[in-house]
């Protein structure tokens, strides 16, 4: 039943090419999907497939023909307008054509103003924003030269030096001082220019701005469990990078908000953000921010270790993994030390010593050495107002048949993923694949557990609770990359987040290199949801790049697929192995 799966499975990624496989000609683009495109780079892709016996011109210029049918060529377009055909001809002297048409316009170089007027505003931090007292609020104007540019209160904003502007006039820079006698609510900062001949113009900034007192509250509280703190207001696809998942109900102070991010302070040198939709705003007088720290202990189970905390209240926190000696070092924010002694039972099994430490001023260290090498996950949380770190014990048997592995197969439903150039969707390879390797990983006696074993969609947010319910000794997520460029762009790579699960994912992508892929590298700190548990090991591997039409070729071969699944368990077994010396 599995094998007739599996090869459901790889029939539904072959649809999409199924044109391909007659030998009547078509020509099907995925890139550009208009006839008529204007651009403003010269490098240009024409993406597509025909039949697989077919040969394509483009102009009059062969084009190469891979063995799924798809072509790729590559433009250098000069200004205007450029006119192509393409041409698809099979064996039999039967040909199609399709027109498609560039216009190419170089961007005009940036250039002064050279009127009264104020070409451009930018506040930061941007978007809207709520402030206190003693917050900066950031301007950079473009605007006529060689003017007066003030701003609320007559602030002045300063004209730039050339060598600090790249040689462009009329850029000016300023900032203002939040004074504890403002009082503005959703305010658009008035931005004035004064020319040389006493003409005035005035024009307010996009964003709004607004005083602390405008909230509800001056203290949110965290809610359900995925509230996370993130560095800062990243705009990566991915989002800001966070600084971790934390328990809910946490009070924490608010002190300012930029957009739907919440600033919040952790310590009196320390902020962070928070997003607005997993906090509630807490009635006003509600405490936040400090805590004595009380009695430690140390215990264990059969399957975990713990170290329980005692606070006077809660507090958010902040975990790292460490290497050489494996340490999770876990800072807790607000608190100050009053502990006097750690109880250590020998229950415990992983945990090989806690110590702690008063790193600065309101930041209270806990650091937990293990007894192996390897992390095998931990996860933080409260009991009342005690903080409880649960670390896992090395599995008693690292043989895959004791274990229990989570595939995750990537994407699915409306989130396709990646594109190749036959139209085949990132979506359905990446559930081929986990489907070979479930099989693969049940073969050597493992128990799978899976996010999808079909098509159809999971947010990210229900995997990662999923996997967090279902607590797998190990995780893989399934994914194949992508690039505009259908060339160069190649290799295969694994990602990680912390440095404690480094070493399983590096030992898969040594074995995935082993298939002759070039190496895209073993890459850390990624922000991805599907690596940000700390509960387990994890990895996220992207296969192949689909977008490069030689790697599409390879991977739309269930051949080749099972390869990728047989690689992937061997590097499991390499990792488990090396665990045990």
């Amino acid at each position: 039943m599995l094998y007739k799966l599996v090869g459901s499975c790889v029939l539904i990624c072959v649809f999409f090419i199924t044109n391909a496989q007659t030998d009547q000609p078509f020509i099907k683009l995925v890139n550009p999907l208009k006839q008529e495109n204007a651009v403003s780079t010269a490098r240009q892709f024409i993406i597509g497939s025909t039949c697989k016996t077919c040969s394509v011109t483009i102009n009059n210029t062969p084009v190469k023909v891979y063995t799924t049918g798809a072509f790729a060529y590559e433009l250098n377009l000069v200004a205007g307008d450029t006119s192509l055909i393409i041409n698809a001809n099979n064996q039999s002297n039967k040909s199609v054509t399709k027109s498609l048409s560039y216009t190419y316009t170089i961007p005009k170089p940036a250039a002064p103003v050279t009127s009264l007027s104020i070409e451009r505003i930018e506040t930061f931090p941007e978007g809207n924003i709520v402030v206190k007292p003693g917050d900066i609020i950031k301007f950079k104007i473009k605007a006529l030269p060689n003017a007066l540019v003030t701003t609320f209160k007559n602030t002045v904003l300063y004209e730039m030096p050339l060598t600090k502007t790249n040689g462009m006039p009329g850029i000016y820079q300023g900032e203002y001082v939040v004074q504890t006698t403002d009082d503005f609510r959703s305010y658009k900062f008035p931005i004035t220019i004064t020319a040389t001949d006493g003409q005035t113009l005035t024009k307010e900034a996009p964003n709004t701005i607004s005083v602390l007192s405008t909230l509800s509250a001056d203290v949110c509280l965290t809610k359900g469990r995925l509230a996370h703190l993130e560095y800062g207001l990243g705009d990566d696809r991915l989002g800001g990078a966070k600084i971790g998942y934390i328990d809910s109900l946490i009070p924490l102070k608010i002190i300012g908000k930029v957009g739907t991010h919440y600033k919040v302070a952790l310590t009196p040198y320390r902020t962070a953000y928070i997003p607005d939709d997993v906090v509630t705003l807490a009635p006003k007088g509600t405490f936040a921010g400090e805590a004595l720290t009380d009695k430690i202990q140390v215990a264990g189970d059969s399957v975990y270790d713990y170290v329980t905390v005692a606070l006077t209240a809660k507090l958010p926190y902040q975990s790292m993994q460490l290497l050489n000696p494996s340490t999770i070092a876990v800072d807790v924010f607000g608190a100050t030390n009053n502990t006097n002694w750690i109880t250590h039972l020998q229950s415990a099994k992983e945990i090989q010593a806690v110590n702690v430490e008063q790193v600065q001023e309101q930041v209270f260290r806990v650091s937990i050495t293990l007894k192996h090498t390897q992390h095998w996950g931990y996860s933080i949380f409260y009991k009342g107002n005690a903080l409880i770190i649960k670390v896992k014990q090395q599995p008693k048997s690292l043989s895959l048949k004791n274990l229990t592995i989570a595939v995750d197969a990537g994407h699915g439903g409306s989130n396709t993923g990646a594109g190749g150039a036959t139209g085949v969707a990132e979506k359905n390879i990446a559930l081929a694949i986990a489907l070979q390797l479930q099989q693969a990983l049940q073969k050597e006696g493992a128990t799978v557990i899976m996010t999808r074993t079909k098509e159809q969609f999971f947010d990210n947010k229900e995997r990662i609770l999923f996997y967090r319910d279902s607590v797998p000794d190990l995780l893989i997520s399934i994914h194949l990359n992508s690039s505009a460029d259908p060339f160069r762009a190649s290799g295969t790579s694994t990602l990680y987040k912390y440095i404690g699960f480094k070493a399983f994912s590096n030992f898969i992508h040594q074995r995935m290199l082993q298939l002759g892929l070039s190496e895209y590298g073993n890459i850390g700190a990624f922000n991805f949801m599907l690596n940000s548990p700390t509960e387990y090991p994890n990895a996220l591997i992207e296969t192949l790049f689909l977008s490069n039409l030689d790697e599409e070729a390879l991977v739309l071969d269930a051949g080749f697929q099972q390869k990728m699944a047989n690689q992937i368990v061997a590097g499991i077994k390499d990792f488990l192995a090396a665990q045990q010396q």
